[in-house]
């Protein structure tokens, strides 16, 4: 199987989540990409579509590789086992941290106005457009277990075999359509996988602005 784009994708996670209609369920799409993905599954089962944004820490000598995450409030998750691997020192990683704190918090403000959430009791379905190393995903779960909700979905098309077991036990429910032994990157499981602008987040959120 392959997506054509992020709304395909989020149209076949669609039936894998219809026990949430009429839940009035609320889609946290991790942005940017999981925003067009969560807009798709919020249409399917008559959810509001709210935005996230994790940001992740990446290694000195490799910015690609993931040591970590953080949220716009200092919610933080740390893969020690590679940080002790690569002796990362913790000074580097509170510096990097606090400046994608920023980030973070500048996107929000841009997206949605604001940094104040309304979870607690709500069944939250998490989406991004893919999982690979899993940092941003598991700050954002354990971000959202602090807010209290009702339930905790994850709802991603496609992420390496070996992070099923991981993401499962963090979460109430999953929902994933690809679970790929030879997993290189999220995009290889698209036909499009365009870069997703920020007008193109703010042009999505704006059609639930009313009811968020």
């Amino acid at each position: 199987m392959r997506f054509k784009d992020r709304v395909h994708a989020g149209s076949l996670l669609c039936s894998e989540l219809a026990y949430l209609k009429g839940k009035d369920a609320l889609v946290l799409a991790i942005a940017r990409g999981g925003v067009i993905v969560g807009d798709a599954i919020a249409e399917c089962i008559d959810a509001r579509l709210d935005v996230i944004v994790p940001r992740k820490i990446g290694s000195p000598f490799n910015p690609e590789l993931a040591l970590g995450a953080v949220m716009h409030d200092g919610k933080c998750y740390i893969n020690e086992h590679i940080a002790r691997m690569l002796s990362i020192e913790q000074g580097y990683i509170q510096s990097v941290k606090e400046e994608r704190m920023r980030e973070s918090t500048r996107m929000l403000i841009l997206y949605r106005g604001s940094t104040q959430y309304s979870i607690e009791g709500r069944h939250v379905v998490l989406v991004d457009d893919g999982i690979a190393t899993g940092a941003t995903v598991l700050v954002s779960i354990a971000w959202c277990r602090d807010h209290k909700p009702a339930s905790i979905t994850l709802a991603v098309p496609v992420m390496p075999r070996d992070m099923y077991g991981v993401m499962r036990a963090q979460v109430d429910n999953i929902a994933v359509l690809l679970l790929p032994i030879d997993f290189g990157a999220v995009g290889e499981f698209y036909d499009d996988f365009s870069p997703v602008s920020d007008e193109d987040v703010v042009r999505i959120l704006s059609k639930y602005k009313s009811s968020r």
